[in-house]
């Protein structure tokens, strides 16, 4: 079994946090998440409960993993084509 030595890549994610001048995060929250996207976080928990950003219930709050973003701008990537 030939194990992946090379961490994941998420560059549609790691795209916008080079423009910002952000460093990849292992987990966001509400409020970094909307820096991220330049938005309220209103608007981060209008889009979780419209189901279009899924959040992990962790101890304490709902965060986001790198990958729950990527999977979020990916989806929109699909719509907007």
């Amino acid at each position: 079994m030939i194990k992946d030595t090379e961490p994941k890549q998420y560059p549609l994610l790691e795209a916008i946090l080079a423009i910002q001048g952000k460093p990849l995060q292992p987990m966001y929250t509400n409020r970094d998440v909307a820096g991220i996207f330049d938005t309220c976080v209103r608007a981060i928990q209008n889009w979780i409960s419209a189901g279009r950003l899924i959040p992990r219930d962790l101890p304490g709050r709902a965060r986001f993993l790198n990958q729950d973003l990527e999977n979020f701008l990916a989806a929109s990537l699909k719509k907007a084509a």
